[in-house]
């Protein structure tokens, strides 16, 4: 727990409390990475404690859902929060579902129960209200979480759905064949192109491929990096993130 805190530059541990968890959230999202580069590295992704903790905090690298919000539920856990992980569909462009569990979020409860997620690429950067019905406004959009007969909920960003929860405690070995799917098929859209993403608050910073794009106040610039040895360089000085190639489609 004291090496997670340290990579997330926080001195001392924060309280169990929301005020604790929004800290939290906003940190992990300005200091960890969302990237898929070790599907183009040709590294498996291992769905352990062990490995998710080696990966993020000593290796200082980012991951995917399963990788971010697997390795916070831990973190949470150990600083006091009841955390309970929940798998959910995300929507395609054309408004179908993927499969189920192909997103991994954290419901942590306290005196109400909240949404969190540090996984998702570009979501809320605070902790979402589970039993709000109405509009629920942040930094990067307004957000909407709407309760299903079901049981299951929908989350939606801007007015377009995002992904679909299910109620479902899961453990993350009940994640690995999905993850499996995610990392290895072609219909997965982890698999077509590489992408590291960080929000900060100074903005959004994306690595894609060699495109380098930054969102500042709403303004989108994009620059084309002329060679690998540019792009190892910005994988480094953006995103902290230190590799010996790189990555492949």
């Amino acid at each position: 727990m004291d090496a997670y805190l340290t990579r997330l530059g926080l001195g001392e541990r924060p309280a169990a409390d929301l005020d604790g968890l929004r800290l939290l959230h906003r940190t992990h999202l300005a200091k960890v990475p969302f990237e898929n580069l070790d599907i183009h590295l040709g590294v498996p992704v291992t769905l352990t404690e062990e490995s998710l903790v080696d990966k993020i905090v000593h290796r200082r690298r980012g991951g995917i859902c399963y990788e971010l919000n697997g390795a916070f539920a831990l973190l949470l856990r150990d600083l006091g929060f009841e955390v309970t992980l929940l798998g959910a569909a995300t929507f395609r462009e054309d408004g179908e579902l993927y499969p189920k569990l192909t997103h991994l979020a954290l419901r942590v409860d306290l005196d109400e129960p909240w949404l969190v997620d540090v996984g998702f690429g570009r979501f809320a950067r605070q902790p979402l209200r589970l039993t709000e019905p109405g509009e629920q406004l942040d930094e990067d959009g307004v957000f909407t979480v709407i309760g299903l007969p079901t049981g299951q909920f929908e989350v939606h960003h801007d007015g377009s759905p995002v992904y679909r929860t299910d109620p479902l405690p899961l453990r993350l070995a009940d994640l690995v064949p999905s993850c499996h799917w995610t990392t290895t098929s072609p219909e997965s859209r982890f698999t077509s192109k590489s992408s590291c993403s960080l929000r900060t608050d100074a903005g959004r910073f994306t690595l894609s491929g060699d495109r380098l794009i930054t969102t500042v106040a709403g303004e989108r610039t994009e620059e084309t990096l002329a060679d690998d040895t540019a792009i190892l360089a910005a994988y480094r000085t953006r995103f902290g993130v230190e590799l010996d190639r790189v990555p492949r489609t």
